[in-house]
C-alpha cells in the first residue's frame, strides 16, 4: 500500500492525498521512474494537478517488520489511452486485468529526491487481501458507460478547485494483443 500526495498551485488549492496498492498496480520503469495504474473513481484531483503542474509526492509505510517510511518525491505525467506511450506501460502491470477496473490512466512519476525516516510512530498492522469490490463495479462497465458515470461525477472532468480533470470521453480502450504461448 502507498499514498500519493498532490495539490494545486494556488496556495488556497485543496491539498489532495489518496491510497493505492492493489496488487500488480505500481511498477518500477528504471532506477528514477515508476508508474502506477489510475482506475475509475469519484474524483479525478490527482489528475488535475498533475495536469496543472506535475508535482507529486509517493509514500509507503512499514506496518511489519523494521520500522520506515520511505517518499518519492517527483513529477507525475498521467498518460491516457490514446498515447503512444500506452501499451508499452501497460506491458509493466502484467498480474492486473486492465479491463475489469476502468483503467484511465498511468501515471508515470520521475524521482527527484528520495528519502526515509524512522517511521517509529506507524502502527503495526496486517495485511488480510485485496478488497474485490472495485473489480466488481468496473468489470460490468464498458467504454460507454465509463464515460456516463465520470459525466455524472462533479469532480472527475474539472477537479475540485475547477482545474481541468480527466478528458472525458475518454479515448477507447486499446485491444491488448494476446499473450505469447
Amino acid at each position: 500500500m502507498f499514498f500519493t500526495a498532490t495539490a494545486p498551485l494556488s496556495g488556497d488549492g485543496t491539498i489532495n492525498l489518496s491510497p493505492k496498492g492493489l496488487t500488480g498496480s505500481f511498477a518500477v520503469l528504471d532506477e528514477s521512474t515508476v508508474a502506477y495504474l489510475d482506475f475509475a473513481g469519484s474524483n479525478a484531483e490527482t489528475i488535475a494537478h498533475l495536469r496543472e503542474n506535475g508535482r507529486i509526492t509517493l509514500m509507503w509505510c512499514a506496518f511489519s517488520g523494521p520500522p520506515n517510511i520511505v517518499r518519492v518525491h517527483g513529477r507525475g505525467e498521467p498518460v491516457f489511452r490514446d498515447d503512444p506511450r500506452w501499451a508499452e506501460l501497460v506491458g509493466h502491470f502484467p498480474d492486473i486485468d486492465t479491463s475489469v477496473h476502468g483503467l484511465r490512466a498511468i501515471v508515470v512519476v520521475r524521482a527527484e529526491l528520495i528519502r526515509d525516516t524512522c517511521g517509529y510512530a506507524v502502527p503495526l498492522m496486517t495485511y488480510d487481501q485485496d478488497r474485490d469490490l472495485h473489480a466488481k463495479r468496473f468489470a460490468r462497465e464498458d467504454d460507454a458507460s465509463l464515460d456516463a458515470y465520470f459525466a455524472k461525477k462533479d469532480h472527475v472532468a474539472t477537479s475540485i478547485d475547477g482545474l481541468p480533470g480527466l478528458p472525458l470521453p475518454l479515448p477507447p480502450t486499446p485491444a491488448v494483443a494476446p499473450a505469447a504461448g
